[in-house]
């Protein structure tokens, strides 16, 4: 892990204030998160599960998650409410190769706690931690019937990349849009400079 990511994975646990005035504890995957963290995927609706790459209903898949955790490569950023973990946005990086210079972020939300901007201050997390390690880009991968995560992407300066009609294929084999969106990452020296 790289000394950067050390001193940002410092910054957490962090309390956040949701637009309802409520707060959510922001913090990284641990190994001990296992069962709670099985319980976020069960909760989502299986319609919604067909579009996660790995079979997260399964224990086991779970349980390799948290014993093999390395945040260089995957850091899954969680938010808490009351003690339950109610959502996750996660940072995926490949540490060698011709993207080594992009994140992919993904995001899942419990349906029960979606609507209230917390799905919106992960992500904004998330891309936060890429900028600040050096990272230059980051992108997101949906399948077209994701239109409100594309909304709340676009909002936070991604734009779309790339639609390929009918090209990835759920579960069931159903074939859906896919859809690329990537964000530029600035330095806070570039942010700075650009203000004059």
């Amino acid at each position: 892990m790289s000394f950067s990511l050390e001193l940002e994975l410092q910054r957490f646990p962090k309390t956040v204030t949701l637009q309802d005035g409520g707060e959510a504890t922001l913090r990284p995957l641990r190994r001990s998160d296992e069962k709670d963290f099985h319980q976020l995927f069960l909760g989502i609706p299986e319609h919604e599960r067909m579009f996660i790459k790995h079979r997260c209903t399964d224990i086991s898949v779970i349980r390799d998650w948290c014993e093999s955790l390395d945040y260089g490569r995957n850091l899954p950023l969680l938010a808490l409410m009351d003690g339950q973990i109610v959502g996750d946005a996660t940072l995926h990086q490949q540490l060698g190769g011709w993207k080594r210079h992009i994140g992919r972020v993904s995001v899942l939300m419990h349906p029960k706690f979606r609507g209230r901007g917390l799905a919106r201050t992960l992500v904004g997390e998330i891309t936060d931690i890429a900028r600040r390690t050096g990272l230059e880009r980051v992108e997101a991968e949906f399948i077209g019937e994701q239109e409100t995560a594309i909304k709340m992407f676009a909002m936070l300066g991604f734009s779309q990349l790339l639609r390929l009609e009918d090209y990835v294929k759920d579960m069931q084999a159903v074939a859906h849009d896919y859809i690329l969106m990537g964000l530029e990452l600035k330095t806070d020296e570039e942010y700075t400079s650009a203000g004059g």
